[in-house]
């Protein structure tokens, strides 16, 4: 999706709009009658459409860190590490075990900088799994002189959501950053303003900067039942981090719940 369209897409962005241009006067949703009055009107607007049943079981975005603090080698590293978790055997059985997944990802940075890596497609087979994993690694970087907008990009997932192709029983972000929200608004107000209902959020922290990304994201970020967040010791075990959370969110949220808030093992 371009930047153009994600602002101008309709219901989703007009709601965008309004943040941005309450958030340049400094009321981004400060009051809590304005907030109540946005959630009520996203309520009321997503309760009136037809509500077909769950025709799959999950629903998956991935949101991929390209901020201006990502090096070119350690956006590699994370091309090269969720292609390779998603290739990874027992990603793939958990995948066929569900009767596969839709699946999409996408590269964030600055307030409208998001770059779609792989649009939704429905994994299931061999092929299909092996050509988004081949996709992935061979995705080009969308930006790289942005700062970190981390609300703007949780708005940007929940407008994706809502494009699945069919209804899911879970519907879930997997966001991963190595800092702290810098630019626009924070996750707390997208979360108040964007459509966030039935909506897990899990965070992959990549350790080492100041501050300290992993408390961020446990304490700011996540969002929903079960939510957890995955640790990676730098870019280089970002392969190893971004399996185990895989399995995590393809597995439920019994699995997720069962484990600790966070994971640094191997």
């Amino acid at each position: 999706m371009t930047e153009q369209a994600f602002r101008d897409d309709d219901f989703f962005g007009n709601m965008l709009k309004i943040v941005k241009n309450a958030e340049q006067k400094g009321q981004v949703m400060l009051g809590k009658t304005k907030r109540r009055g946005a959630c009520t009107f996203l309520t009321a607007t997503l309760l009136a459409l037809p509500a077909p049943a769950s025709a799959c079981a999950l629903a998956l975005v991935v949101a991929m860190d390209g901020s201006s603090s990502v090096s070119p080698q350690e956006h590699t590293f994370q091309l090269e590490g969720l292609s390779g978790a998603l290739k990874d055997e027992d990603v793939r059985r958990a995948i066929q075990s569900l009767g596969g997944i839709w699946f999409s990802s996408f590269e964030w940075s600055g307030r409208y900088q998001q770059h779609v890596q792989i649009d939704w497609r429905f994994l299931e087979s061999d092929d299909s799994i092996s050509a988004a994993a081949a996709d992935l690694a061979a995705s080009d970087r969308g930006y790289t002189e942005f700062p970190t907008a981390l609300g703007y990009a949780l708005g940007f997932a929940a407008v994706h959501l809502a494009k699945v192709p069919e209804p899911c029983a879970r519907k879930v972000v997997d966001v991963a950053g190595d800092g702290i929200n810098n630019e626009g608004f924070s996750a707390d107000k997208a979360y108040g303003a964007f459509p966030f209902d039935g909506i897990t959020v899990n965070g992959l922290a990549i350790a080492g900067a100041d501050p300290d990304p992993v408390a961020y994201y446990r304490d700011k970020v996540i969002r929903g039942p079960g939510a957890f967040v995955e640790v990676a010791k730098g870019f280089a075990n970002y392969r190893a981090a971004m399996k185990r959370k895989l399995l995590r969110e393809i597995r439920g949220m019994n699995f997720a719940s069962a484990e600790p808030a966070s994971s640094m093992d191997p």
